[in-house]
């Protein structure tokens, strides 16, 4: 019979011996044995330490644009208007042609959440099975599972079909709840999406407010991740009492701005991917390794769209753009705008989640539920941190919504793949304009199928529940 691509072997080079000094400094840098993972709390934390580590995972595709989560959200940035890359890796998802069931884009980003989920199923087992752990125990480390395994069915959601709200019955990738080694067929995007739900709820109700460090989870960023999928399901007054709960303690600081983005103990970061230089990925550490154009450790061929750039005031803090070469306004190239916001070292902690956004999405859910004084508030508050000549708009209604999603892009770019997530959940499309190098071909139309990736062909082979059918009209 065939199996499912999940694999279960990938901890078999981490679930090894030394389990003392790794129990002894509970961050993903070494490794435990299987005999006590589930004996103790310090057992959890260095499996969970494990898959945060295992977050920057390459899966030896021998490509440097599938280096873990950082090169899926940032295959989504290139997807985008905002910014314009060199002739380098990144390049399909840039000309938004790479979606086919071979290209390594499919395969990496249905294999890579698919890996991590296996794994968790683990733990949420072993943690369940336990008779040694306590029950303050036991719910803080299934609340940080859980979380992570609701957030990586979320990237498999919003990366293998339409958006929700265009039809939440289509199609979605399979859903599995315990370790497996045979292949499910389809779910629906109802399912996966009540299966998120029902993760993070569950572990709003364990988790903890405290954590190791800011790699691991704790109730912000539960919280941070339910007002997520809340707003690409629509459920507004449920984003915006999520997004508020997840910036509590983590206020908004202008100073730090231009320190690089390369630090997780930044007061505005509510969870990042740390690196020290024994372990780093700087080569492929997106978004650093691409946007720092500065120095001499990394690709640097990926700049800015003048008439993004154009956007920003002169007194912005986040207007970090410069010209790089000396082309001069209106020079047309591709390279006329670089940008110093991330600053690339041997070791660039990478950001996954800052209070600006929660706030901004708390912005847009008062917004759409038609309480534009408090959502205006709100966003002049980001805008006034950002920008000390910064001047009320005065906007409501519609007018309103749109300059909060212009904010998104202004405060994330270069992050999250904001542009892409929101033009996918809003179901609009995407122009290519200004300096870009490929314009035309790399737009995207409303609703348009570029926006979702198609099942890989490794999946159909090796999965009796899914056939060659699965990728028609698709």
């Amino acid at each position: 019979m065939k199996k499912i691509l999940i694999s279960i072997a990938l901890f078999s080079t981490l679930i090894i011996s030394c389990e003392k000094d790794y129990l002894n400094e509970p961050k993903p840098t070494s490794a435990v044995s299987s005999s006590v993972v589930f004996t103790s709390k310090d057992g959890v934390n260095a499996f969970i330490s494990g898959i945060l580590r295992a977050s920057r995972l390459e899966l030896n595709l021998d490509r440097l644009d599938t280096g873990g989560l950082p090169s899926l959200y940032f295959a989504r940035t290139v997807k985008g208007n905002d910014l314009v890359l060199g002739v380098q890796w990144y390049r399909f998802d840039y000309n938004n042609d790479n979606r086919d069931p071979t290209d390594k884009r499919t395969v990496f980003n249905w294999a890579f959440p698919y890996t991590l989920i296996n794994e968790l199923n683990i733990l949420i087992k072993g943690i369940n099975n336990s008779d040694n752990l306590s029950k303050t125990d036991k719910n803080e480390g299934l609340s940080q599972a859980l979380t992570l395994r609701a957030f990586y069915y979320f990237q498999l959601a919003m990366e293998f079909q339409h958006t929700y709200s265009y039809d939440a019955l289509l199609p979605a990738p399979p859903i599995y709840t315990s370790p497996a080694l045979e292949g499910k067929a389809m779910s629906t995007l109802t399912e996966m999406y009540t299966l998120i739900l029902s993760d993070l709820n569950d572990a709003v109700e364990k988790g903890a407010d405290s954590r190791l460090d800011k790699s691991y989870i704790n109730k912000n960023v539960t919280y941070g991740i339910l007002a997520r999928v809340n707003q690409v399901m629509g459920n507004w007054s449920v984003a915006e009492i999520a997004a508020s709960k997840a910036r509590i303690g983590y206020s908004l600081n202008a100073s730090n701005y231009s320190n690089g983005f390369n630090n997780i103990e930044d007061g505005e970061w509510i969870w990042g991917i740390p690196q020290t230089v024994d372990q780093t990925i700087t080569i492929n550490s997106a978004p650093h390794s691409f946007t720092d154009n500065s120095n001499k450790i990394g690709y640097g061929e990926a700049f800015w769209n003048e008439d993004f750039v154009n956007r920003f005031s002169d007194t912005d803090v986040r207007n970090t753009f410069f010209d790089l070469f000396g082309l001069g306004d209106n020079s047309g190239s591709y390279k006329a705008r670089a940008s110093s916001k991330f600053k690339l070292t041997f070791d660039p902690d990478i950001p996954l989640m800052r209070s600006p956004e929660m706030l901004l999405i708390e912005a847009e859910a008062k917004t759409r539920q038609d309480n534009d004084t408090e959502a205006a508030t709100l966003l002049f508050s980001l805008q006034k941190n950002r920008d000390p000549k910064a001047v009320a708009s005065g906007n409501s209604g519609t007018a309103l919504i749109d300059e909060i999603l212009v904010e998104r892009r202004k405060e994330l770019y270069g992050e999250i793949g904001v542009e892409w997530f929101d033009a996918k959940r809003l179901r609009k499309g995407i122009t290519r304009t200004g300096n870009h190098r490929v314009k035309s071909p790399g737009n995207l139309l409303p609703d348009d199928k570029k926006f979702f990736l198609k099942v890989p062909q490794s999946e159909i082979d090796a999965n009796d529940n899914i056939d060659a059918s699965v990728n028609a009209d698709r």
